[in-house]
């Protein structure tokens, strides 16, 4: 038997007592309940070479949105800021202090920082015209695409070795510009030099924290503890020293320099 309070059935007495007159001065025509809208969704065969490339467009639509948070990662500072960031927590010992949630946020705040001019003149150059009517998507790709271009190009300026790689697996003929890159060789190319500058970067974090272990590991091995974890020794000098040299300002002022 499933026992009701006497507060919550006084309560529903009452309501039903007060929406009673309401009901009862409703016409025959008033009192047809809520009207919800009948949504009619038929599937047919097109009709014409228009609603085939449409079904096509909406198609590769969905499918870029659906892979929008790679195409971001792979296309902009976010690989490589993400990855010193995960370098320097593991350098420092640190296993989930700041968690990964916390390092992905700044590296994507970081990301907006970086890539603001770039998504700015996308937004003037190819989504304001085109939401005006004035271009047709085609052109409105090409404007979104030709910023982060030139932005990756940028970037691999001083070692176009990737650039060459690709090309020649593809058997393309050598480029004389920008231009002639295909953006199926460029985004790989981007990709195999940001881990590269990544990891860099990453090695001459480790260089200092290494130094700390082995000293702190030399110095209890001579002195007989052996069974003492050097990692808890070293753990309080590692962070002392990235506390002294402002190791965070210091990290993300070189990180954002090497984008400029």
């Amino acid at each position: 038997m499933i026992f009701v309070p006497k507060k919550i059935l006084l309560i529903f007495l009452f309501v039903i007592v007060a929406i009673q007159p309401v009901f009862a001065q409703l016409g025959p025509e008033d009192n047809q309940g809520i009207n919800i809208p009948f949504i009619d969704l038929t599937v047919r065969e097109p009709v014409s070479n228009q609603e085939v490339a449409f079904s096509l467009q909406l198609l590769i639509l969905l499918t870029v949105l659906t892979l929008a948070p790679s195409i971001l990662i792979l296309t902009t500072a976010f690989l490589r800021i993400a990855i010193v960031l995960d370098f320097i927590r593991r350098a420092l010992s640190l296993q989930q202090v700041p968690p990964t949630q916390v390092l992905m946020g700044i590296a994507l705040f970081l990301t907006f920082f970086v890539m603001w001019p770039v998504f700015y003149q996308i937004y003037d150059e190819s989504f304001v015209p085109f939401s005006s009517g004035e271009i047709g998507i085609e052109e409105a790709y090409k404007k979104a695409e030709a910023p982060l271009r030139i932005f990756m190009y940028k970037q691999m300026s001083s070692s176009p070795e990737n650039i060459r790689l690709f090309m020649n697996m593809t058997e393309l003929p050598k480029p004389n510009t920008l231009a002639d890159v295909p953006t199926h060789v460029l985004i790989p190319a981007f990709v195999l030099h940001e881990l590269t500058v990544a990891f860099k970067i990453g090695i001459i974090l480790y260089l200092p924290f290494i130094i700390i272990d082995m000293v702190v590991a030399s110095t209890l091995m001579s002195m007989g503890m052996i069974m003492l974890p050097p990692v808890m020794v070293s753990f309080p000098f590692k962070l002392m020293l990235f506390l002294l040299v402002d190791g965070w300002t210091l990290i993300t002022k070189q990180v954002l320099g090497s984008f400029f």
